[in-house]
């Protein structure tokens, strides 16, 4: 689903990520990150695809709402999981969003 983000400008967290094969605890740990991330204070929506390579962006209203996500102590505890267990590797961008061009059917 594509998320209904407001009129910009307003900022976009790009996390791109490879797997390992360690399945265990993951998509528990996934699912809970989102339900969180949905009552943090300045999330906006989210939109997420795998295959092969992950990319999962979210929208914030502003970067103390991306930092103080980045700070949750649960956050951080699946953080540390995803580093010793479940990533190969990832990278995470920050973008200001400026303009948005919409299509709906």
């Amino acid at each position: 689903m594509i998320a209904k983000t407001p009129t910009p400008p307003y900022y976009a967290v790009i996390f791109t990520s490879i797997r390992t094969n360690v399945q265990e605890g993951y998509e528990v740990t996934a699912d809970t990150m989102v339900e969180m991330a949905q009552q943090q204070d300045g999330f906006l929506g989210m939109e997420s695809a795998r295959d092969g390579i992950g990319i999962t962006v979210s929208y914030w209203k502003d970067l103390e709402s991306i930092r103080k996500w980045k700070a949750n102590s649960d956050h951080l505890t699946a953080q540390k999981m995803g580093r010793e267990k479940w990533y190969e590797g990832y990278t995470t961008r920050i973008a200001l969003v400026e303009r948005e061009y919409r299509f709906d059917r």
